[in-house]
Protein backbone atom coordinates (compact mmCIF):
# COMPACT_ATOMS: atom_id res chain seq x y z
CA UNK A 1 0.00 0.00 0.00
CA UNK A 2 1.33 3.44 -0.93
CA UNK A 3 1.95 5.68 2.07
CA UNK A 4 0.17 9.02 2.08
CA UNK A 5 2.37 11.81 0.74
CA UNK A 6 3.18 14.33 3.44
CA UNK A 7 2.47 18.02 3.04
CA UNK A 8 5.68 20.04 3.19
CA UNK A 9 5.65 23.21 5.26
CA UNK A 10 8.50 25.73 5.19
CA UNK A 11 9.01 27.54 8.50
CA UNK A 12 10.75 30.91 8.09
CA UNK A 13 11.98 31.05 11.70
CA UNK A 14 13.03 28.43 14.25
CA UNK A 15 11.01 25.26 14.82
CA UNK A 16 10.70 24.35 18.50
CA UNK A 17 9.95 20.76 19.55
CA UNK A 18 8.04 20.68 22.84
CA UNK A 19 5.55 23.07 24.48
CA UNK A 20 6.71 22.68 28.06
CA UNK A 21 8.34 25.48 30.08
CA UNK A 22 11.52 25.26 27.99
CA UNK A 23 9.73 25.58 24.66
CA UNK A 24 7.55 28.44 25.89
CA UNK A 25 10.57 30.26 27.34
CA UNK A 26 12.61 30.17 24.14
CA UNK A 27 9.56 31.14 22.03
CA UNK A 28 9.03 34.19 24.26
CA UNK A 29 12.72 35.15 24.11
CA UNK A 30 12.67 34.88 20.31
CA UNK A 31 9.51 37.00 20.09
CA UNK A 32 11.15 39.67 22.27
CA UNK A 33 13.89 39.85 19.64
CA UNK A 34 11.50 40.00 16.69
CA UNK A 35 12.03 36.40 15.54
CA UNK A 36 8.92 34.32 14.71
CA UNK A 37 8.85 30.66 15.70
CA UNK A 38 6.58 27.62 15.71
CA UNK A 39 6.20 25.05 18.49
CA UNK A 40 5.24 21.43 17.78
CA UNK A 41 3.74 19.55 20.74
CA UNK A 42 2.78 15.87 20.67
CA UNK A 43 0.07 16.16 23.33
CA UNK A 44 -3.06 18.31 23.18
CA UNK A 45 -1.97 20.76 25.87
CA UNK A 46 0.99 22.84 26.97
CA UNK A 47 3.23 21.58 29.77
CA UNK A 48 1.94 18.03 29.30
CA UNK A 49 4.22 16.63 32.03
CA UNK A 50 2.65 18.97 34.58
CA UNK A 51 -0.87 18.64 33.22
CA UNK A 52 -1.01 14.89 32.62
CA UNK A 53 1.73 13.10 34.56
CA UNK A 54 2.07 14.69 37.99
CA UNK A 55 0.43 13.94 41.34
CA UNK A 56 -2.06 16.31 42.93
CA UNK A 57 0.03 17.41 45.94
CA UNK A 58 3.01 18.47 43.83
CA UNK A 59 4.47 21.91 44.40
CA UNK A 60 7.56 23.58 43.01
CA UNK A 61 10.50 22.30 45.03
CA UNK A 62 12.32 25.63 44.84
CA UNK A 63 11.04 29.12 45.72
CA UNK A 64 9.14 30.75 42.88
CA UNK A 65 11.78 33.42 42.23
CA UNK A 66 14.15 30.66 41.05
CA UNK A 67 11.50 29.16 38.74
CA UNK A 68 10.37 32.21 36.77
CA UNK A 69 10.59 32.15 33.00
CA UNK A 70 12.17 35.14 31.23
CA UNK A 71 10.27 38.45 31.28
CA UNK A 72 7.43 37.36 33.57
CA UNK A 73 7.29 37.02 37.35
CA UNK A 74 4.88 34.83 39.28
CA UNK A 75 1.82 36.63 40.67
CA UNK A 76 2.62 38.23 44.02
CA UNK A 77 -0.30 36.43 45.66
CA UNK A 78 1.18 33.01 44.85
CA UNK A 79 2.90 31.32 47.81
CA UNK A 80 6.69 30.88 47.91
CA UNK A 81 6.23 27.31 46.60
CA UNK A 82 3.38 27.42 44.04
CA UNK A 83 1.08 24.42 43.65
CA UNK A 84 0.89 22.31 40.55
CA UNK A 85 -2.24 24.11 39.34
CA UNK A 86 -0.78 27.54 40.07
CA UNK A 87 2.29 26.71 38.02
CA UNK A 88 0.15 25.47 35.13
CA UNK A 89 -1.90 28.68 35.22
CA UNK A 90 1.35 30.68 35.23
CA UNK A 91 2.49 28.86 32.07
CA UNK A 92 -0.88 29.40 30.39
CA UNK A 93 -0.75 33.12 31.20
CA UNK A 94 2.85 33.20 29.97
CA UNK A 95 1.86 31.75 26.59
CA UNK A 96 -1.09 34.14 26.34
CA UNK A 97 1.08 37.14 27.24
CA UNK A 98 3.51 36.39 24.39
CA UNK A 99 0.81 35.15 21.96
CA UNK A 100 2.42 31.71 21.77
CA UNK A 101 0.15 29.21 20.03
CA UNK A 102 1.72 25.74 19.68
CA UNK A 103 0.54 23.19 17.13
CA UNK A 104 -0.83 20.36 19.26
CA UNK A 105 -1.09 16.66 18.43
CA UNK A 106 2.14 16.83 16.42
CA UNK A 107 4.34 13.98 17.62
CA UNK A 108 7.69 14.12 15.85
CA UNK A 109 8.57 10.82 14.17
CA UNK A 110 12.05 11.78 13.03
CA UNK A 111 14.25 14.79 12.39
CA UNK A 112 17.36 15.02 10.22
CA UNK A 113 19.47 17.67 8.54
CA UNK A 114 19.42 17.87 4.73
CA UNK A 115 22.83 19.21 3.69
CA UNK A 116 21.79 19.77 0.07
CA UNK A 117 18.98 22.14 1.11
CA UNK A 118 20.76 23.29 4.30
CA UNK A 119 17.50 22.79 6.14
CA UNK A 120 16.19 20.54 8.91
CA UNK A 121 13.44 18.09 7.96
CA UNK A 122 10.95 17.31 10.71
CA UNK A 123 8.29 14.68 10.08
CA UNK A 124 5.27 14.98 12.37
CA UNK A 125 1.81 13.47 11.86
CA UNK A 126 0.68 14.46 8.34
CA UNK A 127 3.28 17.14 7.59
CA UNK A 128 6.97 17.45 6.95
CA UNK A 129 8.34 20.73 8.26
CA UNK A 130 11.44 22.37 6.83
CA UNK A 131 13.36 24.90 8.89
CA UNK A 132 16.72 26.65 9.13
CA UNK A 133 16.89 26.39 12.95
CA UNK A 134 15.79 23.46 15.10
CA UNK A 135 15.33 23.87 18.87
CA UNK A 136 14.98 20.70 20.93
CA UNK A 137 12.90 21.55 24.02
CA UNK A 138 11.34 18.21 24.91
CA UNK A 139 13.22 18.22 28.21
CA UNK A 140 14.85 15.75 30.54
CA UNK A 141 11.55 14.13 31.55
CA UNK A 142 9.99 13.13 28.24
CA UNK A 143 9.07 9.54 29.09
CA UNK A 144 8.75 7.43 32.28
CA UNK A 145 11.52 5.04 33.24
CA UNK A 146 10.18 1.55 34.02
CA UNK A 147 13.03 -0.62 35.37
CA UNK A 148 13.51 -4.24 34.34
CA UNK A 149 13.18 -6.19 37.59
CA UNK A 150 13.03 -9.97 37.61
CA UNK A 151 9.47 -11.29 37.75
CA UNK A 152 7.80 -7.90 37.44
CA UNK A 153 5.29 -9.25 34.91
CA UNK A 154 4.24 -11.95 37.43
CA UNK A 155 3.08 -9.48 40.06
CA UNK A 156 -0.69 -9.82 40.46
CA UNK A 157 -1.34 -6.58 42.31
CA UNK A 158 -1.63 -3.05 41.03
CA UNK A 159 1.56 -1.79 39.39
CA UNK A 160 1.90 1.81 38.23
CA UNK A 161 4.44 4.55 37.60
CA UNK A 162 4.19 7.89 39.39
CA UNK A 163 3.30 9.41 36.00
CA UNK A 164 -0.13 7.78 36.50
CA UNK A 165 -0.45 8.29 40.28
CA UNK A 166 -2.67 11.21 41.33
CA UNK A 167 -3.37 10.82 45.05
CA UNK A 168 -3.68 8.24 47.80
CA UNK A 169 -7.48 8.11 48.02
CA UNK A 170 -7.71 4.69 46.32
CA UNK A 171 -4.96 3.16 48.46
CA UNK A 172 -6.44 3.63 51.93
CA UNK A 173 -5.81 0.56 54.10
CA UNK A 174 -3.72 -1.22 51.46
CA UNK A 175 -0.06 -2.27 51.59
CA UNK A 176 1.92 -0.20 49.10
CA UNK A 177 5.56 -0.46 48.08
CA UNK A 178 7.12 2.69 46.60
CA UNK A 179 10.19 1.95 44.49
CA UNK A 180 12.55 4.92 44.29
CA UNK A 181 13.48 7.52 46.89
CA UNK A 182 13.96 10.73 44.96
CA UNK A 183 11.71 13.74 45.48
CA UNK A 184 8.76 11.97 43.84
CA UNK A 185 9.20 8.75 45.82
CA UNK A 186 9.43 10.64 49.11
CA UNK A 187 6.41 12.82 48.37
CA UNK A 188 4.25 9.96 47.10
CA UNK A 189 5.15 7.95 50.22
CA UNK A 190 4.09 10.90 52.38
CA UNK A 191 0.86 11.33 50.43
CA UNK A 192 0.01 7.62 50.70
CA UNK A 193 0.76 7.62 54.42
CA UNK A 194 -1.49 10.64 54.98
CA UNK A 195 -4.22 8.80 53.05
CA UNK A 196 -4.13 5.79 55.37
CA UNK A 197 -2.00 3.36 53.36
CA UNK A 198 0.66 1.08 54.86
CA UNK A 199 3.77 2.30 53.05
CA UNK A 200 7.19 0.77 52.48
CA UNK A 201 9.87 2.72 50.60
CA UNK A 202 12.72 1.09 48.70
CA UNK A 203 16.02 2.86 49.41
CA UNK A 204 18.66 1.10 47.38
CA UNK A 205 21.42 3.69 47.09
CA UNK A 206 22.97 6.37 49.25
CA UNK A 207 21.37 9.79 48.90
CA UNK A 208 21.23 13.24 50.41
CA UNK A 209 17.98 14.34 52.02
CA UNK A 210 17.96 18.02 53.01
CA UNK A 211 15.32 20.17 54.70
CA UNK A 212 13.48 22.35 52.20
CA UNK A 213 14.25 25.34 54.43
CA UNK A 214 16.94 26.10 57.01
CA UNK A 215 15.80 28.52 59.70
CA UNK A 216 13.06 29.85 57.42
CA UNK A 217 15.36 30.33 54.41
CA UNK A 218 15.21 28.15 51.31
CA UNK A 219 18.07 25.63 51.45
CA UNK A 220 18.66 26.21 47.74
CA UNK A 221 18.72 30.01 48.12
CA UNK A 222 21.02 29.77 51.14
CA UNK A 223 23.38 27.47 49.22
CA UNK A 224 23.51 29.84 46.24
CA UNK A 225 24.27 32.79 48.52
CA UNK A 226 27.01 30.94 50.43
CA UNK A 227 28.66 29.85 47.18
CA UNK A 228 29.33 33.49 46.37
CA UNK A 229 31.72 33.63 49.31
CA UNK A 230 32.88 30.12 50.11
CA UNK A 231 34.09 27.00 48.22
CA UNK A 232 31.71 24.11 47.51
CA UNK A 233 33.32 21.85 50.12
CA UNK A 234 32.73 24.36 52.91
CA UNK A 235 29.15 25.11 51.83
CA UNK A 236 28.41 21.37 51.66
CA UNK A 237 29.72 20.98 55.20
CA UNK A 238 27.57 23.84 56.51
CA UNK A 239 24.43 22.59 54.76
CA UNK A 240 24.93 19.05 56.06
CA UNK A 241 25.53 20.32 59.59
CA UNK A 242 22.26 22.30 59.49
CA UNK A 243 20.48 19.32 57.94
CA UNK A 244 21.59 17.05 60.78
CA UNK A 245 20.33 19.61 63.32
CA UNK A 246 16.90 19.71 61.64
CA UNK A 247 16.39 16.18 60.31
CA UNK A 248 18.72 14.23 62.58
CA UNK A 249 21.06 11.49 61.42
CA UNK A 250 19.30 10.00 58.38
CA UNK A 251 21.63 7.00 58.52
CA UNK A 252 19.73 5.85 61.63
CA UNK A 253 16.51 5.55 59.58
CA UNK A 254 18.08 3.65 56.69
CA UNK A 255 19.06 6.58 54.47
CA UNK A 256 22.83 6.70 54.26
CA UNK A 257 24.53 9.77 52.82
CA UNK A 258 27.10 9.60 49.98
CA UNK A 259 30.74 10.31 50.67
CA UNK A 260 30.59 13.57 48.72
CA UNK A 261 28.39 16.52 49.66
CA UNK A 262 25.11 17.40 47.90
CA UNK A 263 26.45 20.37 45.90
CA UNK A 264 29.59 18.48 44.88
CA UNK A 265 27.44 15.58 43.63
CA UNK A 266 25.05 17.92 41.82
CA UNK A 267 27.92 19.57 39.97
CA UNK A 268 29.67 16.28 39.19
CA UNK A 269 26.75 14.03 38.28
CA UNK A 270 23.62 16.19 38.03
CA UNK A 271 22.00 14.18 40.83
CA UNK A 272 19.66 16.43 42.79
CA UNK A 273 19.33 16.05 46.57
CA UNK A 274 15.89 15.32 47.99
CA UNK A 275 14.22 18.29 49.67
CA UNK A 276 12.14 16.96 52.55
CA UNK A 277 8.56 18.14 52.98
CA UNK A 278 7.58 15.73 55.77
CA UNK A 279 8.52 12.22 54.67
CA UNK A 280 11.52 11.96 57.01
CA UNK A 281 9.27 12.44 60.05
CA UNK A 282 7.00 9.63 58.80
CA UNK A 283 10.02 7.36 58.36
CA UNK A 284 11.31 8.23 61.82
CA UNK A 285 7.93 7.36 63.36
CA UNK A 286 7.85 4.07 61.34
CA UNK A 287 4.67 5.13 59.55
CA UNK A 288 6.75 4.75 56.38
CA UNK A 289 9.10 1.75 56.50
CA UNK A 290 12.44 1.85 54.69
CA UNK A 291 13.32 -1.42 52.92
CA UNK A 292 16.32 -2.51 50.84
CA UNK A 293 16.54 -3.21 47.12
CA UNK A 294 14.34 -5.71 45.26
CA UNK A 295 15.74 -9.03 44.07
CA UNK A 296 12.59 -10.13 42.25
CA UNK A 297 8.84 -9.81 42.15
CA UNK A 298 6.53 -12.63 43.20
CA UNK A 299 2.86 -13.10 42.36
CA UNK A 300 1.82 -11.38 45.59
CA UNK A 301 4.75 -9.11 46.39
CA UNK A 302 8.52 -8.97 46.29
CA UNK A 303 11.64 -10.70 47.53
CA UNK A 304 14.24 -8.21 48.74
CA UNK A 305 18.00 -8.55 48.29
CA UNK A 306 18.35 -9.54 51.98
CA UNK A 307 16.11 -12.58 51.33
CA UNK A 308 13.01 -11.20 53.07
CA UNK A 309 9.71 -11.74 51.26
CA UNK A 310 6.72 -9.44 51.71
CA UNK A 311 3.27 -9.20 50.17
CA UNK A 312 1.92 -5.93 48.75
CA UNK A 313 -1.37 -4.88 47.24
CA UNK A 314 0.21 -2.22 45.05
CA UNK A 315 3.63 -1.18 43.80
CA UNK A 316 4.30 2.38 42.67
CA UNK A 317 7.41 2.98 40.57
CA UNK A 318 8.92 6.36 41.48
CA UNK A 319 11.75 5.61 39.08
CA UNK A 320 11.84 8.93 37.26
CA UNK A 321 11.91 9.97 33.64
CA UNK A 322 14.37 10.19 30.79
CA UNK A 323 14.99 12.11 27.60
CA UNK A 324 13.71 10.52 24.39
CA UNK A 325 15.62 12.72 21.95
CA UNK A 326 17.85 9.89 20.72
CA UNK A 327 14.79 8.02 19.40
CA UNK A 328 13.78 10.72 16.89
CA UNK A 329 16.73 13.09 16.29
CA UNK A 330 18.74 11.45 13.53
CA UNK A 331 22.02 13.20 14.29
CA UNK A 332 24.99 11.86 16.20
CA UNK A 333 27.11 14.86 17.15
CA UNK A 334 24.93 17.09 19.33
CA UNK A 335 22.95 14.66 21.51
CA UNK A 336 24.23 11.45 23.06
CA UNK A 337 22.54 8.27 21.86
CA UNK A 338 23.10 6.80 25.32
CA UNK A 339 21.20 9.21 27.57
CA UNK A 340 19.53 11.69 25.22
CA UNK A 341 21.41 14.71 26.61
CA UNK A 342 23.68 17.13 24.74
CA UNK A 343 27.21 15.75 24.70
CA UNK A 344 28.67 19.01 25.97
CA UNK A 345 27.76 19.71 29.60
CA UNK A 346 26.34 22.98 30.94
CA UNK A 347 27.05 25.81 30.17
CA UNK A 348 28.05 24.66 26.65
CA UNK A 349 25.06 22.38 26.11
CA UNK A 350 22.76 24.73 24.20
CA UNK A 351 24.28 24.89 20.70
CA UNK A 352 25.02 22.16 18.19
CA UNK A 353 25.86 22.20 14.49
CA UNK A 354 23.83 23.24 11.42
CA UNK A 355 21.40 25.42 13.36
CA UNK A 356 20.51 22.86 16.06
CA UNK A 357 19.91 24.04 19.63
CA UNK A 358 18.71 22.65 22.95
CA UNK A 359 16.78 24.22 25.83
CA UNK A 360 16.12 22.53 29.16
CA UNK A 361 18.85 19.88 29.29
CA UNK A 362 21.05 21.52 31.93
CA UNK A 363 20.10 19.35 34.94
CA UNK A 364 19.40 22.69 36.60
CA UNK A 365 15.62 22.81 36.34
CA UNK A 366 13.65 25.86 35.27
CA UNK A 367 16.53 28.19 36.14
CA UNK A 368 18.80 26.37 33.68
CA UNK A 369 16.08 26.32 31.01
CA UNK A 370 15.71 30.10 31.27
CA UNK A 371 19.46 30.56 30.80
CA UNK A 372 19.38 28.32 27.73
CA UNK A 373 16.37 30.15 26.28
CA UNK A 374 18.13 33.52 26.46
CA UNK A 375 21.35 32.23 24.90
CA UNK A 376 19.58 30.41 22.07
CA UNK A 377 17.33 33.38 21.25
CA UNK A 378 20.26 35.81 21.19
CA UNK A 379 22.26 33.55 18.87
CA UNK A 380 19.40 32.96 16.43
CA UNK A 381 18.35 36.64 16.51
CA UNK A 382 21.82 37.67 15.30
CA UNK A 383 21.54 35.28 12.36
CA UNK A 384 17.94 36.30 11.67
CA UNK A 385 18.80 40.01 11.48
CA UNK A 386 21.75 39.28 9.21
CA UNK A 387 19.53 37.15 6.97
CA UNK A 388 16.84 39.84 6.80
CA UNK A 389 19.48 42.50 6.05
CA UNK A 390 20.84 40.52 3.10
CA UNK A 391 17.29 39.84 1.89
CA UNK A 392 16.55 43.59 1.81
CA UNK A 393 19.84 44.27 0.01
CA UNK A 394 19.00 41.63 -2.62
CA UNK A 395 15.61 43.21 -3.20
Amino acid sequence: MMSKELKQVLIPGPLIIGAGPSGLAVAACLKKRGVPSLILEKENCMASLWNLKTYDRLRLHLPKKFCELPYMKFPSEFPAYPTKQQFISYLEDYAKSFSIEPMFGQEVRWTKYDRSMRLWQVEAKESKFLCRWLIVATGENAEPVVPEIAGISNFGGRLLHTSIYKNGADFKGSKVLVVGCGNSGMEVSLDLCNSGAQVSLVVRDKLHVLPREIFGISTFALSMWLLKWFPVSLVDGLILLCSRMILGDTGQIGIKRPEFGPLHLKNATGKTPVLDVGAVAKIRSSEVKVVCGIRRFTAKGVEFVNGEVQEFDSVILATGYRSNVASWLKEGNFFSQKDGYPKNPFPNNWKGEDGAYSVGFTRRGLYGASIDAQRVAEDIARQWKSQMKHLHLDL
